[in-house]
């Protein structure tokens, strides 16, 4: 049996490149110094898979900030307003990334969203009339030559010419069908320089294949590869799809001639089927998913062995693959000294499902392969019970009832309620909650957690760090201040941190964009709130200022969707679980004063089916409720916020709006406000802060162009329901250009509000 793996991690172990990558930014290090840390943590990642015998190991799945960018990059899709900077090619590429402002222009960066299914955000990339899409870097063949060198062959990886294209936006008069032909011919390019350096395969990744796709989708499918597979000579073409199934293009996949096709059996739920009903053509090699790339539970070994026998009898060669890139687990178990043992062993990040792999390749090549030491180890690993219970906690949620899920009085109601209350100025400015976490604010929580200060010098320090803010927001003229979240390290680790059945790690980062990195919890059991969690910094905010100051708190949804969830029961389950123990403290927080509350729900697209059938029956039929469940139960006078950041919103507006939230702030820096149009379209009664200004992109917006993005919000939104407000929390920031860029979003907001 031969293994493949999609792609791999590529921040390192302990996030060297993001460090590296940081300190370039701030001229800390050359271009020349974070090549070379890129190249060794390259080398350092085939040669671990070579170690653990991987046959078709990726190359080019390696990226400084994200690889559709890099695709991108590589076929001369660069807007004119970068390449108008004069820059470098690596700064033009980091100006796409980021954005620029300097002595060459000030542009703003490429709009950003989720990976699919996943909290990894990609740069969209932006095809516009004057595009000239043709093969022009050399990034995927470097890292081919870089691996050859070192006796490694690889399979190079780059996003499929049908990905690139649905992904794109394109902000001229063209469309998809203007560009097929130089698509298709970039991707022949592609092969024959392949074809010239040696290489076996080439991975072309699909995943838009698992979406809904119409006739003119597989159309345009079957256009492109065409014309790209009758370029390919002696190289093996994979198309490797993941995160669902194929089912409206399987048959398409079968007849064009592709060599290889990757089909994910974790998250296809049609998978196996397709493969039953129809077959697999005898000229092509079958890449089956089936080491979860995106969950950090053990793989079983027994249910894994029995799909690959029923595989091997439909296609003539079966390779072992993971169902999608190892990118979205954590590096490895080895810098996770605190776990348990009998906790760690059900556990399998990246380098541990390498090893899985290795094993698997043993088991099947055993004489008897259900009497391998090896596969009994594994069988008596699952026997045993590993998740907590509590039996109080599973009897409240059954419990509920519908009552448990509605807000009394009416939206309407409430909205006269609260106008009247806290008699906010017209676009009331506000900000999303965290402010810049400094190297003195971690340093603090770093010496608390290993006790190197008490927990009374550690509070101090956040007292002070917030009557600082308080200051700072009342000086610059807030409207609704906050307390800085300077206690939390992350806005669902911290939460996990403070419940009760969760468990954490020290070192399992996860990239989720550029050089932002997260450090998910594990649910480990049945979850519940011992205690309050974020009111006495809350309170002590509140007691300083006659300003009303928001609560922050993060939603089910996104803490379930940021953590790494249990396999015995339901998300939905999960998820009330979790809204009962953050209800408790909403009330909480209510009793002490805090007359407004924002409950985050950045992650709640996030989860939602590829499938639009799917939508309403495995996913917004309980994350809905999960949120309303949330602030059900206060007063018609407190007001709840949420937010929601980096992800299509339009197609579910009528379910955020049912959310019955107050106020809701959305990302929209990055997206040319297109939510506003389906705001408009569904008649949203909910108040809504569409963010006026990027805080993903170090460069500070004038304030002529917040009043610009004000204008055209009013253009379509009622002044009585329009908040002012960056697109999300600023804790990634420094201080200079965070307490710059709020003078100019309030100074924007008077001079507009002055116009009303």
């Amino acid at each position: 049996m031969k293994t493949s793996i999609i792609g791999y991690p590529r921040v390192g172990a302990l996030r060297e490149l993001k460090f590296a990558s940081e300190k370039y930014f701030k001229g800390g290090i050359s271009l020349d110094e974070l090549d070379q840390i890129g190249a060794d943590l390259r080398a350092s990642h085939w040669k671990i898979q070579q170690e653990n015998e991987i046959d078709y190991i990726p190359s080019n799945d390696f990226s400084f900030y994200d690889g559709l960018l890099d695709t991108a990059y590589l076929f001369n899709i660069v807007p004119d307003r970068y390449q108008a900077l004069a820059l470098n090619p690596f700064e033009t590429y980091f100006a796409m990334a980021r954005g620029y402002q300097g002595e060459q222009g000030d542009v703003k960066a490429l709009a950003m969203k989720k990976w699919f299914n996943t909290n990894y955000h990609y740069m969209v990339p932006e095809i516009g009339d004057s595009t000239n899409i043709q093969l022009k870097g050399t990034k995927l063949f470097d890292e081919f030559l870089e691996a050859k060198l070192l006796n490694i062959p690889t399979k190079p990886v780059i996003t499929g010419a049908f990905t690139l294209l649905k992904l794109a936006k394109y902000t001229g008069t063209k469309r998809v069908d203007d560009y097929i032909l130089e698509t298709a011919d970039a991707y022949a390019a592609v092969l024959g320089k392949l074809n010239e350096l040696g290489a076996a395969w080439v991975q072309l990744d699909e995943p838009i294949l698992v979406t809904d796709l119409t006739p003119e989708d597989l159309v345009l499918f079957e256009k492109l590869y065409a014309r790209i597979l009758s370029a390919k000579g002696n190289v093996k073409v994979l198309v490797q799809t993941y995160f669902g199934d194929v089912r409206d293009g399987y048959q398409a996949l079968q007849a064009l001639p592709f060599d290889g096709i990757g089909i994910d059996f974790v998250e296809g739920k049609q998978s196996l089927e397709l493969v039953r009903n129809h077959g697999f053509a005898d000229d092509k090699v079958l890449f089956a998913g089936l080491i979860n790339g995106k969950n950090i539970w053990k793989n079983n070994y027994k249910n894994t062995l029995a799909v690959i026998d029923e595989l091997s009898g439909a296609a003539k060669q079966v390779v072992l693959s993971s169902s999608c890139s190892l990118l979205h687990v954590p590096y490895s178990l080895e810098h996770e000294a605190k776990l348990p043992e009998e906790v760690k062993r059900h556990f399998a990040f990246a380098e541990e499902k390498l090893r899985e792999f290795a094993v698997l390749k043993a088991i099947a090549s055993h004489s008897d392969t259900y009497s391998s030491p090896l596969y009994l180890r594994n069988e008596q690993l699952f026997s045993r019970a590993r998740f907590t219970n509590n039996k109080a906690v599973q009897a409240r949620a059954e419990a509920l009832t519908e009552a448990d899920f509605t807000r009394l009085p009416a939206f309407s109601e409430r909205e006269a309620i609260q106008k009247s209350k806290f008699n906010l100025q017209p676009l009331p400015t506000t900000t999303i909650g965290s402010f810049p976490q400094t190297a003195e604010v971690r340093a603090n929580r770093f010496s608390f957690k290993k006790g190197a200060i008490t927990e009374e010098q550690y509070k101090q320090f956040n007292f002070n760090k917030i009557a600082e803010c308080i200051v700072l927001q009342e000086e610059i003229g807030l409207d609704v201040l906050v307390h800085g979240e300077y206690e939390r390290n992350d806005m669902v680790e911290y939460f996990g941190e403070c419940l009760d059945g969760f468990i954490f790690t020290e070192n399992a980062w996860v990239q989720s964009y550029g050089t932002r990195c997260v450090k998910p919890p594990i649910v480990w059991g049945d979850i519940s709130r011992s205690k309050p969690m974020t009111v006495e910094y809350s309170a002590y905010a509140k007691g300083l200022t006659s300003k009303p100051v928001k609560g922050m708190l993060t939603g089910p949804v996104t803490i379930l969707n940021w953590s790494f969830p249990r396999e015995d029961i339901s998300l939905k389950d999960s998820a009330l679980q979790i809204a009962l123990a953050i209800r408790d403290e909403v009330l909480d927080l209510e009793a002490n004063r805090i007359e407004i509350i924002q409950i985050d729900e950045a992650a709640l697209r996030e989860k939602l089916p590829l499938r639009k059938s799917d939508w309403q029956n495995e996913y917004l039929s309980w994350a809905i409720p999960a949120f309303r469940l949330v602030h059900s139960g206060v007063l018609a006078d407190t007001q709840i916020h949420t937010h929601m950041c980096y992800s299509q919103f339009s197609d579910i507006i009528r379910d955020i709006d049912a959310m019955d939230a107050d106020v809701i702030t959305f990302e929209a820096s990055r997206s040319d406000l297109a939510i506003i149009d389906a705001i408009n379209e569904c008649g949203f009664q909910t108040e809504v802060g569409p963010g006026v200004y990027d805080i993903h992109s170090p460069r500070i917006p004038s304030v002529e162009e917040i009043k610009q993005g004000l204008y055209r919000m009013l253009d379509k939104i009622d002044p009585a329901k329009l908040w002012v407000n960056p697109d999300c929390g600023l804790k990634t920031r420094g201080d200079a250009e965070t307490w710059t860029s709020l003078r100019h979003l309030v100074q924007a907001a008077k001079e507009v509000r002055a116009t009303l």
